[in-house]
């Protein structure tokens, strides 16, 4: 299990990135914005479970 959740996270920040430079392109700016947001923080979690594992 320890193994999943990092893989995970990383399909997570991918999927996310590619939603807001879709979101981007149609102008929704604000919920880009939150979609990279939520990107950051998929990547700031899945680095803190590598640092403490």
């Amino acid at each position: 299990m320890a193994e999943i959740l990092p893989a995970v996270l990383v399909v997570v920040a991918i999927g996310l990135f590619a939603l807001a430079l879709w979101l981007m392109t149609a102008g929704r700016f604000g919920f880009a914005g939150a979609a990279f947001l939520c990107a950051s923080i998929a990547i700031y979690v899945r680095e803190t479970l590598a640092q403490e594992g």
